[in-house]
């Protein structure tokens, strides 16, 4: 008995039954058989990792998902397959397969990117990324252990006042000591929460300068070194092929400080 081929499958137009497992799951276990041959007299193939620079960093955007490298024909792409039942379940109008090519989008990218932080255009993106940064509203609790924090200073100025007039130093050494005790904690849950601001254009300018120029760093630069120039910036690829458009958002950890978006024509800051 043998299977058919998946291409030769009949999908039904709309989903029987709501599924089972998620659309990542079924493909993941599907690549999973596949790299395990069907017996011993399969022939063992050698699989060769390909370094595709935009691993982990470009999304669907249409559905959101990662999209997994592929190679056809000596070229490497980039793959987003959605069956047409999981489409149909999450009510989304979305291609079986959507493809993008890298070697389409690394040219652009590079010479955007290249530009972008030229030395005569570093401080004006600098500037766009601390603007472009979101506002970041108090933490909850921050006022909180500000509160505590003040009251345990009045309650400290209070105790050494009843020291100076003859109060048992014992006892006013067993208050100080718990007061103490409630004001570091308040301070490190202060410290906690509010640990999260916008950066400082000098914040920026010092994240980036490790990466030296980055026309140097892209130029002729190995797959994978140019992967780790593009993890460093923090890009997020989301490919729309509708409009064949590449939105990117770079992120400099711990917050996102700019999108900018690029199509056959070139990026748009």
């Amino acid at each position: 008995m043998r299977w058919n081929q998946p291409d030769t499958w009949v999908w039904s137009t709309s989903p029987a039954h709501e599924p089972l497992i998620t659309t990542e799951t079924f493909e993941h276990v599907q690549q999973m058989l596949a790299g395990k041959g069907t017996g011993k007299n399969t022939r063992e193939r050698k699989r060769t990792r390909h370094p595709y620079v935009f691993r982990g960093l470009l999304h669907c955007g249409i559905c959101g998902r990662r999209m997994q490298g592929q190679q056809s024909q000596g070229r490497l792409y980039y793959r987003c397959r959605f069956a047409n039942e999981y489409a149909l379940a999450n009510k989304i109008t979305h291609p079986r397969n959507v493809y993008l090519s890298e070697k389409d989008l690394l040219p652009p990218l590079d010479n955007w990117l290249a530009l972008a932080f030229a030395p005569h255009r570093l401080e004006e993106t600098i500037a766009l990324m601390q603007a472009a940064q979101p506002d970041i509203a108090p933490a909850p609790g921050a006022q909180d252990a500000e509160r505590v924090i003040a009251e345990c200073d009045t309650k400290l100025a209070r105790y050494r006042e009843a020291l100076e007039a003859g109060t048992d130093p014992k006892l006013v050494a067993q208050w100080t000591a718990e007061v103490q005790a409630h004001r570091a904690a308040a301070l490190s849950r202060s410290r906690q929460v509010t640990g999260q601001r916008r950066m400082t254009k000098d914040e920026i300018r010092a994240m980036l300068k490790p990466l030296g120029p980055i026309r140097d760093a892209l130029a002729d630069a190995e797959p994978r070194d140019k992967a780790e120039v593009y993890r460093n910036l923090g890009l997020k690829l989301i490919y729309e092929p509708g409009k064949q458009l590449v939105r990117a958002e770079a992120t400099l950890d711990p917050h996102k400080l700019g999108i900018w978006s690029v199509s056959e024509g070139g990026f748009d800051p």
